[in-house]
C-alpha cells in the first residue's frame, strides 16, 4: 500500500523531527502550512472571561494557511499573577536592606549601589535613597499586575499576501510579541508602548542587510503586516494601539447603527517597520519609509468606551471589510443589527458567514485574486 511522504521542515527550511504534538489525527507529521495554521489559530478554550463583557473572535485563511493572527491574550491563564505579585512584594522589601560588608551581591540594586559607592562624592545616604526609589518601582509593578485580573487582551494581525510566506511573517510577530510580553511583565507589571516600539523595530528592514542583499527600498522587498492590540476591562474601556489596520467600529445598541468616530481621535502608525522615530539611537541602521518625530508614549494609546449595555466593538481585517467601502459598511451594519441581540459568538459566525458569500460570488465572477484571508472579533457589554 501507498502512503503519502509527508517531510516537517521547520521555519528556516530544514527537514526536522516531529514530537507527538506535531501530528496529525492520522499520526502523520504536520506539513509546515499545516503546522502554521494550527498555530495561528485562535483557541475558544482561552476566551478570558469579564464580568459584563462578551466576546469572541475566529479567523479563516484563504487557502491552506494565511497571514491572519487572532488570539486573546489571557492573562490570568498564561501567566502566574499571584507568584508574580508575591516575588516584587518581597523584592519591595529586600532591596531595603543593605548588603553586608564583603558580601556577594544579591540583585541588581546591591551591583549598582556598589559602582556608585566606587564613583567620587558617594554618600552612604545615595544608597538609601537609591533602594527606596527601586522598593516604589516594585510596588508600582504589583499595582500593575492586580488590573490585570480585570484585563484581556487582544492581538490581530494581517501580514501582506497569504498563504505560506504571510504565515511566516504573522508568526514571526506573533511570537516576538510573546517574548516581549515577558520582559514588560518581569520589569513593569504591565504592557506598555516601549513593547511595540521594539517590535516595530523587529519588523524594520536592516539598512545593512538591504545593502548586502542588493535590495531595493520598494515595498516588495519588505515583510509587511498591520497590528492591532487592545485590551478591554470590566467597564466597557477598550484601549488600544494601531499600526496600519483598519481602525474599529463601534455598534450603538440603542441608535442600531456604527457611531461617528474622529479619526484624529484614533492614532494610528504606519504598518509595522515602515516608520521609524527621529530619536530612536539606531534609526539609521533601518530602512525607514517615514520618520516619525519621537517614539511612542502612553499619549498614543487610543480609547473607546462602551457605555450602554449592547454595545459592540467590531474589530476586522480588510479580508473582510478594508474600512472604505460604504456599501460594505451597510451591510454589516444591518448584519451586526440583525444579530445584535445573540451573543459574541454568533455575531462573529454571521459577519464570517457573509464574507465567505462574497468570497463565492467573487470566484464565479473570475476574481478569486480578490479573496484574502478574514478575522472577526466582537466585543460586546452585556
Amino acid at each position: 500500500m501507498l502512503v503519502e511522504r509527508r517531510q516537517q521542515v521547520n521555519l528556516t527550511g530544514d527537514t526536522d523531527t516531529v514530537s507527538s504534538s506535531e501530528t496529525d489525527h492520522a499520526g502523520l507529521p504536520l506539513t509546515i502550512d499545516e503546522y502554521l495554521r494550527k498555530k495561528l489559530m485562535p483557541v475558544e478554550g482561552v476566551i478570558p472571561h469579564l464580568p459584563g463583557i462578551d466576546m469572541h473572535g475566529n479567523t479563516i485563511p484563504a487557502g491552506a494557511v494565511g497571514g491572519d493572527v487572532f488570539e486573546y491574550i489571557n492573562f490570568q491563564q498564561r501567566y502566574n499573577i499571584d507568584a508574580r505579585i508575591a516575588q516584587a512584594e518581597w523584592l519591595a522589601n529586600e532591596v531595603l536592606v543593605p548588603l553586608a560588608k564583603g558580601k556577594k551581591a544579591r540583585s541588581g540594586v546591591d551591583d549598582h549601589i556598589q559602582w556608585m559607592s566606587s564613583q567620587p562624592g558617594y554618600m552612604d545616604e545615595d544608597g538609601v535613597q537609591f533602594r527606596k526609589a527601586k522598593r516604589s518601582e516594585q510596588l508600582r509593578i504589583v499595582q500593575n499586575l492586580r488590573e490585570l485580573y480585570t484585563t484581556a487582551g487582544v492581538l490581530l494581525v494581517d501580514a501582506q499576501g497569504h498563504g505560506i510566506i504571510a504565515a511566516k511573517i504573522a508568526s514571526t510577530i506573533h511570537d516576538t510579541l510573546q517574548a516581549f510580553m515577558l520582559s514588560e511583565l518581569d520589569r513593569v507589571g504591565t504592557i506598555t508602548p516601549r513593547l511595540f516600539e521594539q517590535l516595530n523595530l523587529r519588523l524594520a528592514q536592516s539598512a545593512t542587510a538591504r545593502n548586502a542583499l542588493g535590495r531595493s527600498m520598494d515595498a516588495s522587498s519588505r515583510e509587511i503586516a498591520t497590528m492591532l492590540y487592545g485590551e478591554i476591562r470590566p467597564n466597557g474601556q477598550f484601549r488600544f494601539l494601531n499600526f496600519g489596520h483598519p481602525p474599529p467600529l463601534v455598534f450603538s445598541a440603542k441608535y442600531k447603527r456604527f457611531m461617528k468616530i474622529g479619526r484624529d481621535q484614533m492614532a494610528q502608525f504606519l504598518a509595522l517597520g515602515l516608520e521609524i522615530p527621529e530619536d530612536h539611537p539606531d534609526r539609521n541602521k533601518y530602512v525607514s519609509i517615514k520618520l516619525r518625530k519621537r517614539r511612542m508614549d502612553s499619549s498614543d494609546i487610543s480609547m473607546i468606551t462602551l457605555m450602554g449595555r449592547g454595545d459592540i466593538i467590531f474589530l476586522y481585517t480588510d479580508g473582510v471589510y478594508d474600512g472604505s467601502d460604504e456599501q460594505e459598511r451597510s451591510r454589516i451594519e444591518a448584519i451586526i443589527g440583525e444579530h445584535k441581540q445573540k451573543a459574541a459568538k454568533d455575531i462573529c459566525n454571521a459577519v464570517l458567514d457573509y464574507a465567505l458569500k462574497r468570497d463565492g460570488r467573487l470566484r464565479q465572477e473570475g476574481h478569486s485574486d480578490e479573496i484574502d484571508d478574514k478575522t472577526v472579533f466582537i466585543i460586546k457589554r452585556t
